[in-house]
């Protein structure tokens, strides 16, 4: 009797059990979907938001490890590109530093007044060039009653020429906050002078890159939208967030349900075992 009722009970679980193994077994995982999104791209498409024009330049899928165990995630993402036509950039120039404006070479000079609103570049003289390229000239200088001297040829004797004399004065050009000048091809405005420094500024197109993530935010201009990577090729964007949260949800509850009829399998091959057992357990009477 006691094992005929255990033949019964055993039966029962098993069919529980092979019943909640099968649901697992052929039940299909939902999986985030969007059927009409903003944007449906592919590595190389290009786009507009708003004035903006936008670059698919990468979309990539990497297997990355859980580490200790964990099993392998894949991770899709992406990057977007565009060029902001008038970004502003800045330079700093400290006092006494050379700088380089159309091939000529120039120092930046800045007074000590605390007030002071404007600065001074004045020419670097590149004595050697100049020697190196008159024929009569040594290309080096000598000191004569300390002070330096050029020596010429002239009529095959030597002379000599104080250097303030035979190099050319050097250009100055002063400027002041609010300025502007032609600077690396770009209309440039003195934007502060300080004792230490001088700070210029100028527009020029600027390229930007943007990293996207699978199921992350990214914001375009003034507009928010979420990402999504179906496949290893394709980016859409959406702005249906309330879809995307109702399909969150189905995927947890069913993922809830799928641990519900795990655990109901395992409690009846459990039980299956303890009943096997103490069915087949030698009787004391």
């Amino acid at each position: 009797m006691q094992r005929r009722a255990a033949a019964i009970y055993v039966a029962l679980f098993i069919v529980i059990g092979a019943a909640s193994y099968s649901l697992v077994a052929t039940a299909e995982a939902p999986h985030i979907e969007f059927q009409n999104p903003a944007y449906d791209l592919s590595n190389g498409d290009s786009f507009e938001v708003g004035s903006q024009t936008y670059s698919v330049t990468e979309i990539t899928a990497e297997v990355e490890s859980g580490g200790h165990g964990g099993g392998s995630t894949l991770v899709r993402s992406g990057a977007l590109q565009y060029t902001n036509q008038s970004a502003r950039y800045t330079e700093t120039w400290e006092n006494n530093s050379t700088v380089t404006i159309d091939d000529t070479e120039w120092t930046v000079l800045v007074s000590g007044d605390e007030n002071e609103t404007e600065f001074t570049l004045r020419e670097d003289i590149n004595e050697t060039t100049i020697l190196e390229q008159d024929p009569n000239a040594s290309n080096e200088m000598v000191t004569h009653n300390g002070k330096q001297q050029v020596v010429l040829q002239e009529n095959g004797s030597e002379q000599l020429v104080p250097a303030s004399e035979y190099f050319p004065e050097p250009q100055s050009q002063t400027y002041s906050e609010g300025n502007t000048f032609e600077y690396n091809g770009n209309e440039t405005t003195v934007a502060a002078v300080t004792t230490e420094a001088v700070e210029i500024s100028w527009t020029a197109p600027r390229t930007n890159s943007i990293d996207v993530a699978n199921e992350g935010n990214v914001t375009l201009g003034e507009q928010k939208y979420l990402a999504h990577f179906p496949d290893n090729e394709t980016m859409k964007l959406t702005q249906d967030y309330e879809s995307y949260r109702t399909q969150q949800e189905e995927i947890e509850t069913f993922h809830t349900r799928e641990s519900g009829l795990w655990g109901v399998s395992i409690l009846s091959l459990l039980a299956i075992v303890f009943l096997v057992g103490f069915a087949y357990m030698p009787s004391r009477y």
